[in-house]
């Protein structure tokens, strides 16, 4: 476990960056699964096979980031991974919670802070998403990548689901 305090959606195993209530953004999305798969299972299968648009998606939001001193993450690098330790990297995000159950991926930046967390209950996968910006560009930030994410989620998992 990692040493940040994430908060828990009550009921759940569900980590999140604080109290619903205090999130800037929050997207829980779920799907059922044929067959048990671990966190880091269903990360590496979803990101086994590139999205279309998503690559010009992120070297957009790179190019009008950097325009206001945000780092660019390059988005996604499609590697399958079979292990990952806590204080490791997947692609951008950093890893700050593994179990069999949960994989809580964080990146943070001086416009906002974004976990996302594929935790797995029985049979039920679910991908939550938990944002809370910083400034001005952090919420202007997340008017188009927040109806984005939800459409990006809901493909992911209608992938995940036919597997």
């Amino acid at each position: 476990m990692s040493a940040h305090n994430f908060h828990l959606v009550p009921g759940t195993n569900i980590q999140i960056l604080a109290p619903q209530e205090d999130l800037d953004f929050f997207d829980l999305q779920s799907t059922q699964l044929h067959e048990p798969m671990t966190p880091l299972q269903a990360w590496s299968t979803i990101m086994s096979e590139p999205m279309p648009l998503l690559k010009f998606a992120f070297k957009v939001r790179d190019g009008v980031s950097s325009l206001f001193n945000v780092k660019r993450i390059g988005g996604f690098s499609h590697k399958q991974v079979t292990e990952v330790k806590v204080g490791e990297k997947l692609d951008f995000f950093l890893v700050e919670s593994l179990s069999k159950d949960v994989l809580t991926l964080t990146a943070r930046d001086t416009h906002l802070d974004v976990a996302t967390c594929i935790s797995v209950m029985d049979k039920e996968l679910s991908i939550t998403s938990s944002v809370q910006t910083h400034n001005l560009f952090g919420k202007a930030y997340m008017v188009p990548v927040a109806p984005a994410h939800r459409v990006i989620v809901s493909k992911m998992l209608k992938r995940l689901a036919k597997v």
